[in-house]
């Protein structure tokens, strides 16, 4: 985890194919909400198709340096698309009861589905902040549904780069980036998000030593201030 840095000019040796599909057989084991894995990856090598991102990438050097490019996607159906299968792996191997089997098919209608004609999104995104103002309510995603999958796809994301540098290879996490381009140019459905880019490969230069903030000043203990709650 510290030695992990992000680098931005790569020497242009190829990652051995065996080698990636790991890293990104590891990215596949990272958590995600209701187990629903929304996470897609679509790898870019070929030069042609680097140099079209590159455009859309803000002309960032190492689109095109790097021997891969991982886009990493968040399918906004995903609880349509991967919630049976789930479920009955998740049965299957005796992971989850049938008690909460049946429970997870209630829930996951009302935490993700939009209804028809939208309406379920309005009533949940009109309903839930007052009926917060009683009882304690999740955040809907749903509601916030490009929220919700942004944080699934930075748990793969994440996952992946340490595997990555595990593995004596350099990667950069990329957000200055225009969305709808990469979309466009790398097929990707627009029920899809992307929040995240990922070049992989080996480090052309890689400086030595990297900075953080101490501890002390993003530690927090019991609550923010460290002072009791009353009341």
């Amino acid at each position: 985890v510290r030695n992990r840095r992000s680098i931005r000019h790569f020497t242009p040796a190829p990652i051995p194919d065996e080698l990636l599909q790991r890293l990104l057989d590891c990215a596949r084991w990272a958590p995600s909400g209701y187990n629903l894995q929304p996470t897609h990856f679509v790898v870019v090598t070929r030069p042609e198709i680097k140099q079209r991102l590159l455009v859309a990438c803000m002309n960032q050097r190492q689109i095109v340096e790097a021997h891969a490019i991982v886009v990493f996607a968040g399918d906004r159906r995903a609880w349509t698309h991967n919630a049976e299968e789930m479920l009955r792996q998740e049965i299957a191997a005796g992971t989850i009861t049938r008690d909460y089997e049946h429970r997870l098919r209630r829930v996951l209608p009302l935490a993700f589905s939009h209804g028809p004609l939208g309406l379920g999104w309005l009533w949940k995104a009109l309903l839930a902040p007052l009926a917060a103002w009683f009882q304690p309510i999740p955040g809907i995603p749903a509601v916030h549904k490009r929220f919700w999958l942004a944080k699934q796809v930075s748990l793969a994301a994440m996952t992946f780069m340490l595997a990555a540098e595990s593995a004596g290879l350099s990667t950069v996490p990329m957000e200055g980036f225009d969305e709808r381009r990469v979309r466009r140019i790398l097929g990707i459905p627009a029920t899809c998000i992307v929040p995240i880019i990922v070049p992989v490969g080996y480090a052309a230069d890689r400086p030595a030593g990297k900075t953080r903030l101490p501890l002390e000043r993003m530690l927090h203990r019991e609550t923010w201030n460290g002072q009791a709650i009353h009341g």
